[in-house]
Protein backbone atom coordinates (compact mmCIF):
# COMPACT_ATOMS: atom_id res chain seq x y z
CA UNK A 1 0.00 0.00 0.00
CA UNK A 2 1.15 3.62 -0.75
CA UNK A 3 1.40 6.09 2.04
CA UNK A 4 -2.15 7.98 1.86
CA UNK A 5 -0.65 11.00 1.49
CA UNK A 6 0.30 9.79 -2.31
CA UNK A 7 -2.52 9.02 -3.01
CA UNK A 8 -4.11 12.14 -1.83
CA UNK A 9 -1.24 13.50 -4.40
CA UNK A 10 -3.34 12.00 -7.45
CA UNK A 11 -6.05 13.35 -6.94
CA UNK A 12 -4.15 16.85 -5.82
CA UNK A 13 -5.50 17.44 -2.47
CA UNK A 14 -4.03 19.87 -0.30
CA UNK A 15 -2.70 18.54 3.31
CA UNK A 16 -4.70 21.55 4.71
CA UNK A 17 -7.65 19.38 3.61
CA UNK A 18 -6.55 15.95 4.86
CA UNK A 19 -7.16 14.73 8.34
CA UNK A 20 -4.61 11.70 8.59
CA UNK A 21 -6.51 8.27 10.63
CA UNK A 22 -2.99 6.37 10.13
CA UNK A 23 -0.71 5.57 7.59
CA UNK A 24 -3.75 4.48 5.17
CA UNK A 25 -6.64 6.21 5.43
CA UNK A 26 -7.71 9.85 5.98
CA UNK A 27 -10.49 11.79 6.08
CA UNK A 28 -11.28 14.55 3.69
CA UNK A 29 -11.86 17.74 4.99
CA UNK A 30 -15.52 19.04 3.99
CA UNK A 31 -13.19 22.36 2.83
CA UNK A 32 -12.61 20.69 -0.09
CA UNK A 33 -15.74 21.16 -2.04
CA UNK A 34 -16.23 24.12 -3.64
CA UNK A 35 -12.23 24.26 -4.28
CA UNK A 36 -13.08 23.69 -8.37
CA UNK A 37 -15.99 23.15 -10.59
CA UNK A 38 -17.10 19.50 -10.91
CA UNK A 39 -15.53 18.15 -13.98
CA UNK A 40 -15.37 14.79 -13.58
CA UNK A 41 -18.27 12.24 -15.51
CA UNK A 42 -20.02 9.61 -12.91
CA UNK A 43 -20.31 5.78 -14.14
CA UNK A 44 -23.37 4.12 -12.78
CA UNK A 45 -22.38 0.23 -11.75
CA UNK A 46 -25.36 -1.69 -11.06
CA UNK A 47 -25.94 -5.39 -11.74
CA UNK A 48 -28.68 -8.13 -12.88
CA UNK A 49 -30.87 -9.48 -10.17
CA UNK A 50 -27.96 -11.17 -7.67
CA UNK A 51 -27.60 -14.58 -6.57
CA UNK A 52 -25.93 -16.52 -3.76
CA UNK A 53 -22.73 -17.08 -5.73
CA UNK A 54 -22.39 -13.09 -6.05
CA UNK A 55 -22.34 -11.19 -8.96
CA UNK A 56 -18.97 -9.33 -8.22
CA UNK A 57 -20.40 -5.78 -9.20
CA UNK A 58 -18.04 -4.45 -6.55
CA UNK A 59 -14.76 -5.48 -7.76
CA UNK A 60 -15.70 -4.97 -11.17
CA UNK A 61 -16.02 -0.86 -9.93
CA UNK A 62 -12.70 -1.30 -8.31
CA UNK A 63 -11.45 -3.15 -11.31
CA UNK A 64 -12.79 -0.46 -14.19
CA UNK A 65 -11.33 2.46 -11.99
CA UNK A 66 -8.03 0.64 -12.26
CA UNK A 67 -8.27 0.08 -15.88
CA UNK A 68 -9.16 3.68 -16.50
CA UNK A 69 -5.83 4.45 -14.62
CA UNK A 70 -4.09 2.43 -16.23
CA UNK A 71 -5.68 3.83 -20.11
CA UNK A 72 -3.69 7.06 -18.44
CA UNK A 73 -7.07 8.45 -17.05
CA UNK A 74 -7.96 10.41 -13.65
CA UNK A 75 -10.11 8.13 -12.17
CA UNK A 76 -11.34 7.53 -8.45
CA UNK A 77 -13.79 5.20 -7.63
CA UNK A 78 -16.68 5.88 -4.48
CA UNK A 79 -17.93 3.01 -2.54
CA UNK A 80 -20.23 2.27 0.24
CA UNK A 81 -18.64 1.32 3.16
CA UNK A 82 -19.55 -2.31 4.51
CA UNK A 83 -21.64 -3.31 7.77
CA UNK A 84 -20.77 -5.87 9.88
CA UNK A 85 -24.04 -7.69 9.48
CA UNK A 86 -23.39 -9.12 6.49
CA UNK A 87 -19.63 -9.02 7.25
CA UNK A 88 -20.33 -11.66 9.99
CA UNK A 89 -23.18 -12.92 8.28
CA UNK A 90 -23.66 -14.86 5.23
CA UNK A 91 -22.55 -12.64 2.36
CA UNK A 92 -19.03 -11.70 3.69
CA UNK A 93 -17.04 -7.99 3.70
CA UNK A 94 -17.67 -5.34 0.86
CA UNK A 95 -14.50 -4.21 -0.07
CA UNK A 96 -13.64 -6.81 -3.74
CA UNK A 97 -11.63 -9.35 -4.11
CA UNK A 98 -8.32 -11.11 -5.50
CA UNK A 99 -6.54 -8.32 -7.79
CA UNK A 100 -9.43 -5.52 -7.33
CA UNK A 101 -9.59 -4.69 -3.72
CA UNK A 102 -9.61 -1.38 -1.40
CA UNK A 103 -7.39 -1.57 1.59
CA UNK A 104 -6.81 -1.98 3.96
CA UNK A 105 -9.64 -4.50 3.49
CA UNK A 106 -9.57 -5.88 7.02
CA UNK A 107 -10.14 -1.96 8.66
CA UNK A 108 -12.48 -0.68 5.95
CA UNK A 109 -14.81 -4.15 6.36
CA UNK A 110 -14.67 -3.31 9.93
CA UNK A 111 -14.57 -0.37 12.34
CA UNK A 112 -13.49 2.17 9.48
CA UNK A 113 -12.31 5.07 11.29
CA UNK A 114 -15.38 5.00 13.55
CA UNK A 115 -18.15 6.06 10.66
CA UNK A 116 -21.21 3.20 11.79
CA UNK A 117 -19.87 3.38 15.29
CA UNK A 118 -21.04 7.12 15.24
CA UNK A 119 -24.24 6.91 13.15
CA UNK A 120 -25.73 4.11 15.56
CA UNK A 121 -24.54 6.58 18.50
CA UNK A 122 -26.71 9.25 17.58
CA UNK A 123 -29.66 7.08 16.19
CA UNK A 124 -29.59 5.56 19.71
CA UNK A 125 -29.31 8.92 21.61
CA UNK A 126 -32.04 10.51 19.75
CA UNK A 127 -34.14 7.50 21.21
CA UNK A 128 -32.57 7.63 24.74
CA UNK A 129 -33.62 11.60 24.58
CA UNK A 130 -37.16 10.37 23.26
CA UNK A 131 -38.11 8.11 26.49
CA UNK A 132 -36.23 10.07 28.79
CA UNK A 133 -38.96 13.26 27.75
CA UNK A 134 -41.92 10.67 28.27
CA UNK A 135 -40.32 9.60 31.77
CA UNK A 136 -39.75 13.37 32.70
CA UNK A 137 -43.67 13.72 32.14
CA UNK A 138 -44.21 14.45 28.25
CA UNK A 139 -44.31 18.37 28.10
CA UNK A 140 -44.63 17.48 24.20
CA UNK A 141 -47.94 15.29 24.78
CA UNK A 142 -45.75 12.66 22.47
CA UNK A 143 -48.59 10.05 21.70
CA UNK A 144 -46.78 7.04 22.57
CA UNK A 145 -48.94 4.74 20.83
CA UNK A 146 -47.74 6.84 17.50
CA UNK A 147 -43.93 6.45 18.45
CA UNK A 148 -42.16 5.48 15.09
CA UNK A 149 -38.45 5.82 15.99
CA UNK A 150 -36.66 2.64 16.89
CA UNK A 151 -33.53 1.50 17.99
CA UNK A 152 -30.68 0.32 16.04
CA UNK A 153 -27.09 -1.74 15.84
CA UNK A 154 -24.56 -2.90 13.31
CA UNK A 155 -25.20 -6.65 13.71
CA UNK A 156 -27.50 -9.52 12.23
CA UNK A 157 -29.86 -10.33 15.14
CA UNK A 158 -33.38 -11.32 15.04
CA UNK A 159 -34.04 -11.86 18.30
CA UNK A 160 -34.59 -7.43 18.67
CA UNK A 161 -36.62 -6.85 15.57
CA UNK A 162 -39.67 -6.51 18.14
CA UNK A 163 -38.92 -5.63 21.72
CA UNK A 164 -40.41 -4.35 24.93
CA UNK A 165 -38.53 -1.65 26.82
CA UNK A 166 -39.33 0.83 29.67
CA UNK A 167 -39.68 -2.76 32.17
CA UNK A 168 -38.97 -2.96 35.43
CA UNK A 169 -40.82 0.31 37.12
CA UNK A 170 -41.56 3.51 36.93
CA UNK A 171 -37.79 4.09 37.41
CA UNK A 172 -37.14 2.53 34.63
CA UNK A 173 -38.96 4.40 32.28
CA UNK A 174 -42.13 4.22 30.69
CA UNK A 175 -43.06 0.55 29.30
CA UNK A 176 -43.63 0.60 25.55
CA UNK A 177 -43.36 -1.67 22.19
CA UNK A 178 -40.24 -0.49 20.17
CA UNK A 179 -37.55 -2.40 17.36
CA UNK A 180 -34.01 -2.46 16.36
CA UNK A 181 -33.12 -1.83 12.48
CA UNK A 182 -29.46 -2.86 11.53
CA UNK A 183 -27.38 0.51 11.39
CA UNK A 184 -27.01 0.56 7.57
CA UNK A 185 -31.56 0.94 7.69
CA UNK A 186 -30.87 3.51 9.68
CA UNK A 187 -32.72 7.18 8.49
CA UNK A 188 -29.87 8.42 9.84
CA UNK A 189 -27.32 6.54 7.72
CA UNK A 190 -29.33 7.57 5.04
CA UNK A 191 -29.21 10.94 6.20
CA UNK A 192 -25.45 10.75 5.93
CA UNK A 193 -25.41 9.64 2.43
CA UNK A 194 -27.42 12.26 1.33
CA UNK A 195 -26.75 15.95 3.05
CA UNK A 196 -24.53 17.90 0.89
CA UNK A 197 -22.55 19.80 3.60
CA UNK A 198 -23.01 20.29 7.20
CA UNK A 199 -25.29 22.94 7.04
CA UNK A 200 -27.58 20.18 5.04
CA UNK A 201 -26.95 17.39 7.45
CA UNK A 202 -28.12 19.62 10.67
CA UNK A 203 -31.29 20.50 8.44
CA UNK A 204 -32.16 16.77 7.39
CA UNK A 205 -31.43 15.78 11.44
CA UNK A 206 -33.59 18.44 13.18
CA UNK A 207 -36.49 17.49 10.26
CA UNK A 208 -36.54 13.84 11.49
CA UNK A 209 -40.10 12.61 12.36
CA UNK A 210 -39.99 10.76 15.49
CA UNK A 211 -43.67 10.56 15.92
CA UNK A 212 -47.06 12.20 16.43
CA UNK A 213 -48.79 14.36 19.15
CA UNK A 214 -52.08 13.91 20.84
CA UNK A 215 -53.52 15.92 18.62
CA UNK A 216 -51.87 14.51 15.26
CA UNK A 217 -49.30 17.25 15.17
CA UNK A 218 -45.63 16.00 14.14
CA UNK A 219 -42.58 15.54 16.43
CA UNK A 220 -39.42 15.60 14.99
CA UNK A 221 -35.83 15.73 16.08
CA UNK A 222 -35.74 19.41 16.78
CA UNK A 223 -38.64 19.52 19.20
CA UNK A 224 -36.67 17.41 21.52
CA UNK A 225 -33.60 19.59 21.17
CA UNK A 226 -31.44 16.67 19.96
CA UNK A 227 -30.13 18.37 16.83
CA UNK A 228 -26.98 19.87 17.99
CA UNK A 229 -26.02 16.69 19.87
CA UNK A 230 -26.21 14.30 17.18
CA UNK A 231 -24.50 16.73 15.10
CA UNK A 232 -21.42 16.35 17.65
CA UNK A 233 -21.48 12.55 17.09
CA UNK A 234 -21.38 12.68 13.45
CA UNK A 235 -18.25 15.58 13.16
CA UNK A 236 -15.89 13.25 11.88
CA UNK A 237 -18.22 10.82 10.25
CA UNK A 238 -19.78 13.69 8.03
CA UNK A 239 -15.76 13.91 6.29
CA UNK A 240 -15.47 11.07 3.41
CA UNK A 241 -12.86 8.34 3.78
CA UNK A 242 -10.02 8.54 1.34
CA UNK A 243 -8.06 5.07 0.81
CA UNK A 244 -6.48 2.91 -2.07
CA UNK A 245 -7.09 0.02 -4.57
CA UNK A 246 -4.71 -3.10 -4.87
CA UNK A 247 -3.26 -0.94 -7.51
CA UNK A 248 -3.16 2.19 -5.69
CA UNK A 249 -6.28 4.17 -7.70
CA UNK A 250 -7.66 6.59 -5.27
CA UNK A 251 -11.07 5.10 -3.35
CA UNK A 252 -13.73 7.36 -1.41
CA UNK A 253 -15.29 4.98 0.77
CA UNK A 254 -18.57 6.80 2.81
CA UNK A 255 -21.35 5.87 4.28
CA UNK A 256 -23.50 2.38 4.30
CA UNK A 257 -26.83 2.55 3.31
CA UNK A 258 -28.27 -1.13 2.20
CA UNK A 259 -29.53 -1.16 -1.54
CA UNK A 260 -32.87 -3.51 -0.23
CA UNK A 261 -33.68 -1.94 2.57
CA UNK A 262 -32.34 1.98 1.68
CA UNK A 263 -31.03 3.83 -1.22
CA UNK A 264 -27.62 1.84 -1.65
CA UNK A 265 -24.89 4.12 -2.59
CA UNK A 266 -22.26 6.21 -1.43
CA UNK A 267 -22.22 9.36 -0.12
CA UNK A 268 -23.22 12.69 -1.98
CA UNK A 269 -20.41 14.24 -0.51
CA UNK A 270 -18.35 11.38 -1.86
CA UNK A 271 -19.38 11.42 -4.81
CA UNK A 272 -19.27 15.73 -5.15
CA UNK A 273 -15.60 15.37 -4.16
CA UNK A 274 -14.75 12.80 -6.40
CA UNK A 275 -16.53 15.02 -9.77
CA UNK A 276 -14.69 17.60 -8.13
CA UNK A 277 -11.39 16.04 -8.20
CA UNK A 278 -10.85 12.96 -11.01
CA UNK A 279 -12.42 13.10 -14.80
CA UNK A 280 -14.17 9.39 -13.67
CA UNK A 281 -15.79 8.63 -10.94
CA UNK A 282 -16.86 5.26 -10.95
CA UNK A 283 -20.11 4.93 -8.46
CA UNK A 284 -21.37 1.35 -7.25
CA UNK A 285 -25.22 0.63 -6.45
CA UNK A 286 -26.12 -1.79 -4.54
CA UNK A 287 -27.56 -5.38 -5.74
CA UNK A 288 -29.71 -5.53 -8.84
CA UNK A 289 -30.75 -2.16 -11.00
CA UNK A 290 -34.12 -2.98 -9.84
CA UNK A 291 -32.66 -1.36 -6.59
CA UNK A 292 -29.50 0.50 -6.71
CA UNK A 293 -29.93 2.33 -10.08
CA UNK A 294 -33.59 2.77 -9.42
CA UNK A 295 -33.22 4.85 -6.61
CA UNK A 296 -30.72 6.57 -7.78
CA UNK A 297 -32.38 7.68 -10.77
CA UNK A 298 -35.69 8.38 -8.54
CA UNK A 299 -34.01 9.13 -5.36
CA UNK A 300 -30.73 10.66 -5.72
CA UNK A 301 -30.63 12.26 -8.71
CA UNK A 302 -33.80 14.59 -8.14
CA UNK A 303 -32.44 15.80 -4.73
CA UNK A 304 -28.84 16.02 -5.89
CA UNK A 305 -28.86 17.35 -9.68
CA UNK A 306 -25.99 14.88 -10.23
CA UNK A 307 -26.51 12.84 -13.56
CA UNK A 308 -24.69 9.76 -14.37
CA UNK A 309 -23.22 9.69 -17.84
CA UNK A 310 -23.35 5.86 -17.99
CA UNK A 311 -24.83 2.93 -16.77
CA UNK A 312 -22.36 -0.31 -16.37
CA UNK A 313 -24.57 -3.31 -16.38
CA UNK A 314 -22.64 -6.42 -14.68
CA UNK A 315 -23.40 -10.08 -15.43
CA UNK A 316 -22.19 -13.50 -15.32
CA UNK A 317 -23.11 -16.92 -16.79
CA UNK A 318 -23.25 -18.36 -13.98
CA UNK A 319 -25.81 -16.09 -12.39
CA UNK A 320 -27.73 -15.84 -15.64
CA UNK A 321 -27.70 -19.48 -15.78
CA UNK A 322 -29.22 -19.76 -12.32
CA UNK A 323 -32.29 -17.10 -12.95
CA UNK A 324 -33.20 -19.27 -15.88
CA UNK A 325 -32.85 -22.74 -13.96
CA UNK A 326 -33.91 -21.29 -10.44
CA UNK A 327 -31.09 -23.70 -9.15
CA UNK A 328 -27.89 -22.03 -7.60
CA UNK A 329 -26.05 -25.05 -8.33
CA UNK A 330 -26.69 -25.58 -11.91
CA UNK A 331 -26.23 -27.13 -14.99
CA UNK A 332 -24.45 -23.81 -16.23
CA UNK A 333 -25.24 -24.79 -19.83
CA UNK A 334 -26.30 -22.94 -22.85
CA UNK A 335 -30.07 -23.82 -22.56
CA UNK A 336 -30.00 -22.69 -18.69
CA UNK A 337 -28.30 -19.62 -20.05
CA UNK A 338 -30.95 -19.15 -22.71
CA UNK A 339 -33.84 -19.29 -19.76
CA UNK A 340 -31.84 -16.57 -17.80
CA UNK A 341 -31.05 -13.85 -20.42
CA UNK A 342 -34.87 -12.73 -19.62
CA UNK A 343 -33.30 -11.27 -16.34
CA UNK A 344 -30.31 -9.49 -18.18
CA UNK A 345 -32.88 -8.19 -20.69
CA UNK A 346 -35.07 -6.72 -18.08
CA UNK A 347 -32.25 -5.14 -16.49
CA UNK A 348 -31.20 -3.19 -19.86
CA UNK A 349 -34.42 -2.11 -20.73
CA UNK A 350 -35.32 -0.83 -17.41
CA UNK A 351 -32.04 1.50 -17.51
CA UNK A 352 -33.06 2.57 -20.96
CA UNK A 353 -36.26 3.94 -19.68
CA UNK A 354 -33.92 6.28 -17.52
CA UNK A 355 -32.27 7.78 -20.99
CA UNK A 356 -28.79 6.88 -19.88
CA UNK A 357 -26.42 4.62 -22.07
CA UNK A 358 -25.97 1.22 -21.07
CA UNK A 359 -22.79 -1.22 -21.65
CA UNK A 360 -22.62 -4.98 -19.95
CA UNK A 361 -19.81 -5.75 -17.88
CA UNK A 362 -19.90 -9.49 -18.62
CA UNK A 363 -17.76 -11.08 -14.93
CA UNK A 364 -15.82 -14.11 -16.26
CA UNK A 365 -15.37 -16.60 -13.44
CA UNK A 366 -12.55 -19.88 -13.74
CA UNK A 367 -15.42 -22.12 -14.92
CA UNK A 368 -16.93 -20.33 -17.52
CA UNK A 369 -16.87 -21.25 -20.78
CA UNK A 370 -16.28 -19.22 -23.97
CA UNK A 371 -19.92 -20.28 -25.32
CA UNK A 372 -21.61 -19.00 -22.77
CA UNK A 373 -19.56 -15.83 -22.69
CA UNK A 374 -20.20 -15.32 -26.47
CA UNK A 375 -23.71 -15.90 -26.11
CA UNK A 376 -24.05 -12.73 -23.69
CA UNK A 377 -22.25 -10.45 -25.83
CA UNK A 378 -24.65 -11.39 -28.48
CA UNK A 379 -27.86 -11.24 -26.79
CA UNK A 380 -26.65 -7.21 -25.66
CA UNK A 381 -25.77 -6.71 -29.32
CA UNK A 382 -29.09 -7.75 -30.06
CA UNK A 383 -30.60 -5.38 -27.72
CA UNK A 384 -28.19 -2.34 -29.19
CA UNK A 385 -25.95 -2.06 -26.45
CA UNK A 386 -21.99 -2.47 -26.18
CA UNK A 387 -20.46 -5.01 -23.83
CA UNK A 388 -17.28 -6.62 -22.75
CA UNK A 389 -16.09 -9.45 -20.85
CA UNK A 390 -13.95 -8.38 -17.91
CA UNK A 391 -11.65 -10.74 -15.37
CA UNK A 392 -10.78 -7.40 -12.72
CA UNK A 393 -10.87 -10.33 -10.31
CA UNK A 394 -7.66 -12.46 -11.18
CA UNK A 395 -6.48 -9.83 -13.60
CA UNK A 396 -7.20 -6.50 -12.02
CA UNK A 397 -7.20 -3.49 -13.93
CA UNK A 398 -5.63 -5.03 -17.24
CA UNK A 399 -9.00 -7.60 -17.13
CA UNK A 400 -11.28 -4.72 -17.91
CA UNK A 401 -8.94 -2.53 -20.41
CA UNK A 402 -11.64 -3.52 -22.92
CA UNK A 403 -14.27 -1.91 -20.89
CA UNK A 404 -12.83 0.80 -20.23
CA UNK A 405 -11.84 1.50 -23.35
CA UNK A 406 -15.89 1.45 -24.62
CA UNK A 407 -16.33 3.43 -21.83
CA UNK A 408 -14.55 6.16 -22.70
CA UNK A 409 -15.27 5.76 -26.52
CA UNK A 410 -19.42 6.32 -25.58
CA UNK A 411 -18.46 9.26 -22.93
CA UNK A 412 -16.61 10.96 -25.71
CA UNK A 413 -19.78 11.55 -28.01
CA UNK A 414 -22.60 13.76 -27.18
CA UNK A 415 -25.16 12.16 -25.18
CA UNK A 416 -28.88 12.03 -27.03
CA UNK A 417 -30.75 13.10 -23.81
CA UNK A 418 -30.27 13.32 -20.46
CA UNK A 419 -30.93 11.18 -17.98
CA UNK A 420 -34.67 11.50 -16.62
CA UNK A 421 -36.23 9.82 -13.00
CA UNK A 422 -38.89 7.60 -13.74
CA UNK A 423 -42.10 9.20 -11.94
CA UNK A 424 -43.14 13.06 -11.36
CA UNK A 425 -43.09 13.85 -7.84
CA UNK A 426 -46.60 15.51 -8.83
CA UNK A 427 -48.29 11.97 -8.43
CA UNK A 428 -49.29 10.91 -5.29
CA UNK A 429 -47.29 7.94 -3.28
CA UNK A 430 -49.42 5.26 -4.06
CA UNK A 431 -49.24 6.01 -7.86
CA UNK A 432 -45.14 6.46 -7.68
CA UNK A 433 -44.66 2.87 -6.02
CA UNK A 434 -47.11 1.59 -8.50
CA UNK A 435 -45.01 2.97 -11.27
CA UNK A 436 -41.98 1.24 -10.02
CA UNK A 437 -43.55 -1.87 -9.52
CA UNK A 438 -45.65 -2.44 -13.18
CA UNK A 439 -42.41 -0.61 -15.00
CA UNK A 440 -39.59 -1.97 -13.38
CA UNK A 441 -40.20 -5.05 -11.23
CA UNK A 442 -42.91 -6.05 -14.20
CA UNK A 443 -45.62 -6.31 -11.77
CA UNK A 444 -49.25 -6.59 -13.04
CA UNK A 445 -51.57 -5.29 -9.84
CA UNK A 446 -50.37 -3.69 -6.42
CA UNK A 447 -51.80 -4.63 -3.55
CA UNK A 448 -51.51 -2.45 0.00
CA UNK A 449 -52.39 -3.78 2.99
CA UNK A 450 -54.63 -1.85 4.60
CA UNK A 451 -52.53 -0.79 7.43
CA UNK A 452 -49.96 0.30 4.83
CA UNK A 453 -52.55 2.17 3.08
CA UNK A 454 -53.42 4.06 6.43
CA UNK A 455 -50.08 5.10 6.83
CA UNK A 456 -49.67 6.75 3.54
CA UNK A 457 -53.14 8.33 3.68
CA UNK A 458 -51.52 10.12 7.12
CA UNK A 459 -48.46 10.97 5.49
CA UNK A 460 -49.95 12.49 2.30
CA UNK A 461 -52.36 14.53 4.63
CA UNK A 462 -49.41 15.55 6.82
CA UNK A 463 -47.86 17.35 3.95
CA UNK A 464 -45.01 14.52 2.68
CA UNK A 465 -47.25 13.16 -0.47
CA UNK A 466 -44.83 15.24 -2.69
CA UNK A 467 -41.80 12.59 -1.73
CA UNK A 468 -40.54 9.56 -3.72
CA UNK A 469 -40.97 6.44 -2.53
CA UNK A 470 -37.53 3.78 -1.25
CA UNK A 471 -38.74 0.43 -1.75
CA UNK A 472 -37.43 -1.85 0.54
CA UNK A 473 -37.80 -5.43 -0.77
CA UNK A 474 -36.03 -8.83 -1.75
CA UNK A 475 -32.52 -8.55 -3.85
CA UNK A 476 -33.16 -12.11 -4.84
CA UNK A 477 -35.51 -11.44 -7.49
CA UNK A 478 -37.62 -8.58 -9.36
CA UNK A 479 -40.59 -9.76 -7.43
CA UNK A 480 -41.00 -9.13 -3.68
CA UNK A 481 -40.61 -13.36 -3.23
CA UNK A 482 -37.03 -13.98 -3.32
CA UNK A 483 -38.08 -17.65 -4.48
CA UNK A 484 -38.68 -16.40 -7.99
CA UNK A 485 -35.96 -16.01 -10.83
CA UNK A 486 -35.89 -14.95 -14.07
CA UNK A 487 -38.17 -11.90 -15.37
CA UNK A 488 -41.82 -12.80 -14.04
CA UNK A 489 -45.06 -10.97 -15.42
CA UNK A 490 -48.45 -10.06 -14.64
CA UNK A 491 -48.02 -10.60 -10.39
CA UNK A 492 -49.14 -9.19 -7.47
CA UNK A 493 -46.40 -6.76 -5.93
CA UNK A 494 -47.93 -6.78 -1.82
CA UNK A 495 -46.99 -3.36 0.07
CA UNK A 496 -46.61 -4.18 4.34
CA UNK A 497 -45.85 -1.09 5.72
CA UNK A 498 -44.95 2.43 4.94
CA UNK A 499 -42.32 4.57 7.26
CA UNK A 500 -41.92 8.42 6.98
CA UNK A 501 -37.73 9.20 6.38
CA UNK A 502 -38.96 13.18 6.50
CA UNK A 503 -34.80 13.60 6.98
CA UNK A 504 -33.79 11.47 4.20
CA UNK A 505 -36.00 12.96 1.96
CA UNK A 506 -38.37 9.96 0.95
CA UNK A 507 -41.32 7.48 1.78
CA UNK A 508 -39.99 3.81 2.93
CA UNK A 509 -41.83 1.16 1.22
CA UNK A 510 -41.84 -2.13 2.77
CA UNK A 511 -42.82 -5.43 0.70
CA UNK A 512 -43.45 -8.66 0.69
CA UNK A 513 -41.48 -10.18 4.00
CA UNK A 514 -38.37 -7.54 3.83
CA UNK A 515 -37.42 -6.78 7.60
CA UNK A 516 -34.97 -3.91 8.26
CA UNK A 517 -33.46 -6.95 11.22
CA UNK A 518 -31.32 -9.27 8.99
CA UNK A 519 -30.75 -12.40 11.17
CA UNK A 520 -27.92 -14.83 11.24
CA UNK A 521 -27.41 -17.95 9.23
CA UNK A 522 -27.07 -21.08 10.83
CA UNK A 523 -23.16 -21.36 10.06
CA UNK A 524 -22.14 -17.51 9.29
CA UNK A 525 -19.46 -16.06 8.51
CA UNK A 526 -18.43 -15.52 12.06
CA UNK A 527 -17.70 -19.38 13.13
CA UNK A 528 -14.54 -18.65 10.47
CA UNK A 529 -13.21 -15.20 11.74
CA UNK A 530 -9.97 -14.89 14.15
CA UNK A 531 -7.16 -13.64 14.69
CA UNK A 532 -3.55 -15.50 14.44
CA UNK A 533 -0.59 -14.91 17.20
CA UNK A 534 0.19 -11.98 15.06
CA UNK A 535 -2.42 -10.15 15.38
CA UNK A 536 -3.74 -10.62 11.67
CA UNK A 537 -7.19 -11.11 10.82
CA UNK A 538 -8.17 -14.45 9.46
CA UNK A 539 -11.00 -16.01 7.73
CA UNK A 540 -12.18 -12.30 6.64
CA UNK A 541 -13.76 -12.40 2.68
Amino acid sequence: MLPIRQVADKLEIPDSCLEYYGRYTAKLRLDLIGRGEARGKLILVTAITPTSHGEGKTVSSIGLTQALCQLGKNAAVTLREPSLGPVFGLKGGATGGGKSQVVPYELINLHFNGDFHAVTSAHNLLAAMLDSHLHHGNDLGIDTGNIWWPRTMDMNDRALRHVVVGLGGKANGFPRETAFVITAASEIMAILAMASSREDLRRRLADLVIGLDLKGGVIRARSLNATGAMMALLNEAVMPNLVQTTEGAPAIVHAGPFGNIAHGTSSVLAQRMGLQLADYVVNECGFGADLGAEKYFDLVMPATGIEPSIAVLVASARALCTQGTGNPAGPFDLPSLRAGMVNLDRHIRNLQKFRVPVIVAINRFPQDGEALLKEIGASCHAHGVESAVIDVYNQGGAGALELGEKIISLLSQAPPERPRSLYDSSLSLSQKLETVAREIYGAGSVYIESDARRKLDRFAQMGFGHLPVCIAKTQSSLTDNPKLYGAPQGWTFTVTDAILSAGAGWVVIVAGNMMRMPGLGKTPQAFVLDVDADGNITGLR
